[in-house]
């Protein structure tokens, strides 16, 4: 089970990852974050990253090193991480890694009440959905390819998780489409006829009177 984090926004685990290496000033961990495309691994509000910052100093884990003046710009605090600072990194990796924890895309919370809408416009719609997984699946990889001659692995390897996460939504999208188009889904019938008719099928029906409800 995961812990309670003092600091539980992932914004904060990006800010010890990166003045791990060296201290730094919260517009250089910005420009840093931002130049590493951490934005797209995990859920930032730029907004929100002095205020992250000064709860990782509240809480101890980082401290300010020095205060700076670059050219015309105003001064700006240098922080540094501190021993609890990389302890807390490493717990906190270390859980992230080993502990899965559920998540709910938006993708599979469409899926689960799909059947207010017909078979034949998810359909078309799902064939929208893997024509742009496909393109993204496309560009990742050859931008992978180029990154790869560049950059060691060990930075890659989340965009190689990534990857490998969007080729099997489009591997599954696919089946499921094959399902919905040659007709071998079990449920296409009754799932036309309740959408066409807008009348419950007893079977579903039944379902909900026991309480275990439709998903869709």
């Amino acid at each position: 089970m995961a812990k309670r984090r003092k600091v539980g926004n992932m914004l904060g685990l990006a800010v010890l990852a990166t003045v791990y290496a060296k201290p730094m000033h919260p517009y250089e961990m910005a420009s840093f974050l931002r130049e590493r495309g951490k934005d797209r691994d995990m859920r930032i509000k730029w907004g929100s990253l002095y205020t992250v910052v000064g709860n990782l100093e509240k809480h101890g884990f980082l401290a300010r090193a020095e205060t700076v003046r670059d050219g015309g710009h105003p001064e700006r605090t240098v922080y540094r991480i501190t021993d609890a600072g990389r302890e807390e990194l490493k717990d906190w990796l270390r859980e992230l890694i080993a502990v899965p924890e559920r998540e709910q895309p938006k993708f599979e919370a469409a899926l689960s009440v799909c059947g207010v809408l017909g078979p034949d416009e998810v359909t078309s719609l799902l064939r929208q959905r893997l024509a742009a997984l496909d393109t993204e699946i496309a560009e990742e990889r050859e931008a992978l390819t180029r990154y790869t001659r560049e950059v060691p692995r060990l930075f890659l390897i989340e965009a190689e998780y990534d990857l490998a996460i969007r080729e099997a939504e489009a591997a599954w999208t696919r089946s499921f489409l094959d399902e919905l188009t040659t007709g071998s889904f079990p449920d296409l019938m009754t799932w036309r006829n309740w959408y066409e008719t807008g009348q419950t099928p007893p079977e579903i029906a039944e379902l909900a009177e026991r309480g275990g409800g439709t998903t869709s």
